[in-house]
């Protein structure tokens, strides 16, 4: 708040939402601090941007008047927000019962020791939209994205986690060195595969033989058998 001798004024600046090609409004107020009638005059370095209403009148003794500055629509925003732009208001003691239809230029003239009071107002520019506050994750040391980003690592499945890393390795790796792993596989699940038909079928041919044997004796051929799976037997476990 401005304290004069004849009025007070709040606020001490005019600050105005700032938004490209929109009008905005500001208000203040003049308070009569006296037991006269004071007569006020509102100006400004830039009359074609603005508009005041009222731009003069008579503030009652231990009244109040609001005054609303209007700020024209803008095509482009000044350098780092800042405006030279400058109001002044003028107060002076004016006869009882003056009207607002009363006041004139005269009534402001300095001649014969009268007592202008005089106060300038600054503009200032605020942001129309603010920005909004900055999520708990920041200040914490950590961005919100990755936060999201670890939570969702926590719901993909075992097979979705393999198969990322398979394609990881394929990647690193170059071509040649993955196919050379992939023709080693397919040889040894194919020897895999004709080595496990084979130990079938001896095991169907101990089955007939034991069918063919006496429930008293053994067979020469059986044992003979029976020798030859324990040696394929320990081939493939030397071989795995």
């Amino acid at each position: 708040m401005t304290t004069g001798e004849f009025i007070n004024i709040y606020p001490t600046e005019l600050k105005f939402p700032f938004e490209l090609r929109k009008q905005s409004t500001c208000s203040m107020q003049l308070s009569n601090k006296t037991d006269q009638y004071i007569a006020f005059k509102v100006k400004t370095t830039n009359p074609k941007k603005y508009c005041v209403r009222p731009n003069a009148g008579v503030v009652l003794p231990g009244s109040s008047c609001n005054v609303t500055v209007t700020m024209q629509a803008q095509k482009e925003a000044p350098p780092d927000m800042q405006c030279k732009d400058k109001f002044l208001i003028q107060s002076a003691i004016a006869p009882t019962g003056t009207t607002n239809k009363d006041v004139t230029p005269e009534i402001f003239n300095r001649e014969d020791g009268k007592v202008i009071d005089e106060f300038k107002l600054r503009v200032v520019y605020v942001p129309a939209n603010p920005p909004s506050p900055v999520p708990e994750g920041s200040e914490e040391g950590g961005s919100p994205r990755t936060s999201l980003t670890e939570d969702d690592s926590k719901s993909i499945s075992l097979p979705e986690a393999v198969s990322r890393s398979l394609e990881e390795s394929k990647a690193k790796s170059s071509p040649s060195e993955a196919w050379s792993l992939i023709s080693r596989l397919t040889d040894e699940k194919a020897s895999a595969l004709q080595q496990n038909q084979k130990l079938r079928q001896e095991l169907e041919l101990v089955r007939k033989e034991i069918n063919k044997s006496n429930a008293g004796g053994v067979s020469m051929l059986f044992v003979v058998l029976i020798g030859l799976i324990g040696l394929l037997v320990g081939y493939l476990i030397k071989k795995t």
